[in-house]
């Protein structure tokens, strides 16, 4: 399976700078390889991680479609504007992901062949999350992310990912640019919209 999970790192690659730049082509490159590591996390027993994937793939659908459609008040057609969460907001967001990921991962721990069920899930739970504000462009998934990569990153040298390992750590450091090049758009925007 190597060169299928070369190929899904190629494609998630792909995605990250895809929606870096806010690219719609992002999404079809998400689905693909999130299809692939499907199978892949599925076969090293990460279960979470699996179906993970699998909402990765739905969500390619719903990033592909928000991103294409989004029209305003107005009923114009527009590009999805990057927004900014709250604080507090993102609090709340942290606190009840965190609860879920910890009752999933006792179920996976004590019902399932799982290894590492409780990080497996805890990166998973957040990857759900993080996914949801990439489509809704909210600045602050890369944030998350940065996080998640960074956790994930040990989890697959143990399991012998070791090119997911490398694609992890690009990850890593890419969220950091993402998060650099995604403010300094929502700048522009707020400075245009201030002097109109």
């Amino acid at each position: 399976m190597s060169y299928w999970e070369y190929l899904a790192v190629f494609l998630s690659m792909a995605y990250l700078w895809l929606a870096m730049l806010e690219s719609l082509w992002c999404w079809p490159a998400a689905f693909i390889s999130t299809f692939i590591y499907t199978l892949l996390f599925f076969n090293g027993s990460l279960l979470m991680d699996s179906a993970l994937n699998v909402f990765y793939m739905a969500m390619a659908f719903y990033g592909w479609y928000s991103w294409r459609n989004h029209k305003d008040e107005v009923k114009t057609q527009q590009e999805l504007p990057i927004q900014s969460w709250s604080l507090s907001l993102h609090s709340r967001i942290i606190g009840v992901t965190f609860i879920v990921s910890m009752v999933i991962g006792y179920v996976m721990d004590n019902y399932t062949h799982a290894d590492f069920a409780y990080l497996d899930s805890l990166t998973s739970c957040f990857s759900v999350v993080s996914t949801y504000l990439v489509a809704k462009k909210v600045l602050e998934n890369w944030l998350y992310w940065l996080v998640i990569d960074a956790v994930a990153v040990y989890l697959y040298i143990e399991k012998g990912f070791y090119p997911t390992t490398v694609l992890f750590v690009f990850y890593t450091l890419m969220s950091v640019w993402g998060y650099l090049q995604w403010r300094q758009s929502l700048t522009v925007v707020q400075r245009q919209s201030a002097t109109a």
